[in-house]
């Protein structure tokens, strides 16, 4: 995919190179291209089973931390990225 931007008239050339840098930012091209600087393996089968058993869990236990009321409880006094480190160290998981 190519972005392609035309100085239209009057315009400064700062404002035409910031025009382009948001069309390519909006494009995805440098995120594609980024995504694609490192192989990243494809999970295999052991790690899918792990992954899914780590879910389960911890949804289990929001479950249970919302039934009793303790969950509205936490994400009312946190905010932010505090409030995924709060509720994981409530439930005992490591972010990684």
């Amino acid at each position: 995919m190519v972005v392609e931007v035309k100085k239209k008239d009057n315009e400064s050339s700062e404002s035409l190179i910031r025009r382009f840098n948001r069309r390519v930012q909006q494009s995805g091209i440098l995120l594609r291209t980024k995504k694609g600087q490192y192989y990243v393996p494809a999970p295999n089968e052991r790690q899918n089973k792990e992954k899914a058993i780590r879910k389960a869990k911890i949804s289990d236990k929001k479950e249970y931390l919302r039934k009793i009321g303790r969950l509205d409880e936490i994400m009312a006094k946190s905010k932010g990225r505090g409030r995924v480190r709060s509720l994981a160290k409530l439930l005992n998981v490591k972010l990684k």
